[in-house]
């Protein structure tokens, strides 16, 4: 297993990301938008979630495939991302068909960033249906990270958070790619350190390779969050998708998507926690002819595990000071250990 060429979702054949955002408002919006309809599920392990659309992801519901999926923040605001995402995508003709009219289909998920810093006096309407509708326009192969899109404005315990990727090219031939807005409510590195809790999953230094530190300082048991940091502010959540080239039922995606949460476990301490909405999206664009067996099923489990805990890791890295801010960037904190 090694990291696609670009190290990012769109080495997923089939799938494009677009962020719009505003540095005064520290808030944007990303999106993940399918060339051709794609296979999709989502899990929620987080007890605060914001979502959209997400009843109908179900297996046992009726619509198998999404044309794009909104990450955004603005808490509940937020939402309206989607709306903007559906009307460039009904502007392109896209949409599942009923009779005459296309509908597009686009799940949502938000994260809380209004308490970031950032200037939200935006009037009587938020400004999201305007930013989904900029991030799809400007859907691509490649697109920034870190301070970019969803993650402009998120936070964690001891870092600035932020927007994440990686991939993963699997023995068998398929590839896996993961997505992430890093907002968590606990620390994506150990204690008050530099290093990432990520750091067996690394490839390539691709966050700094610190590795973990050595000795394991004794305080990194205790978690570190919001809570402690900031006692006004608890609101959180990491939103995220986990992709992959294979052809998979609903229900396949829904079990990637639960696998893919094993990398919150490994890449954050804490997560899944009451204030967090954590979620996992997950697409399958099925660009390879055959399906996985029950091995290498397993194998794309596992790689979506590995994958997310690098894509969290690389969105906190990534992230880069701006005027404002409540909390350093991963950058800025040479004298931590």
């Amino acid at each position: 297993m090694k990291p696609g060429a670009r190290n990012s979702i769109t080495d997923v054949a089939g799938l494009l990301v677009g962020n719009a955002g505003d540095t005064a408002l520290k808030s944007g919006v990303t999106v993940i938008v399918a060339e051709e309809p794609a296979t999709a599920a989502v899990q929620v392990m987080g007890g605060a979630p914001g979502t959209r659309e997400t009843d109908l992801l179900e297996p046992h519901n009726t619509v198998a495939a999404v044309d794009a999926v909104a990450l955004s923040g603005g808490s509940a605001f937020g939402l309206d991302a989607a709306s903007g995402v559906q009307a460039a995508l009904r502007e392109a003709g896209r949409g599942f068909a009923v009779g005459p009219v296309r509908v597009p289909i686009v799940p949502a998920a938000i994260l809380f960033d209004l308490i970031n810093g950032g200037d939200k006096a935006w009037g009587r309407y938020p400004p999201y249906r305007d930013l989904g509708h900029a991030a799809t326009r400007a859907a691509a192969r490649d697109f920034a990270t870190g301070s970019a899109g969803a993650g402009l404005g998120a936070l964690t315990a001891t870092f600035k958070g932020g927007l994440g990727t990686a991939s993963a090219v699997l023995e068998c031939g398929f590839t896996v790619g993961a997505l992430v807005a890093v907002n968590a409510l606990g620390s994506a590195t150990v204690g008050r350190t530099r290093h990432f809790w990520a750091a067996p999953f690394e490839e390539n230094r691709e966050f700094g390779g610190l590795g973990l530190p050595h000795p394991f300082p004794s305080e990194a048991r205790n978690p570190l969050t919001k809570m402690s940091q900031q006692p006004t502010s608890v609101e959180n959540t990491t939103i995220a998708v986990i992709a992959t080239d294979a052809p998979l039922t609903k229900a396949e995606a829904k079990r990637l998507a639960i696998a893919a949460h094993d990398g919150f476990s490994r890449a954050l301490w804490p997560s899944h926690t009451p204030l967090d909405g954590d979620l996992v999206f997950a697409l399958a664009t099925g660009r390879q002819p055959h399906p996985p067996e029950a091995a290498d099923f397993i194998a794309l489990c596992a790689a979506a595990a590995a994958t997310m805990a690098r894509a969290i890791a690389r969105g906190v890295h990534d992230a880069v000071p701006q005027q404002g801010d409540l909390l350093p960037a991963w950058s800025q904190a040479p004298a931590l250990r």
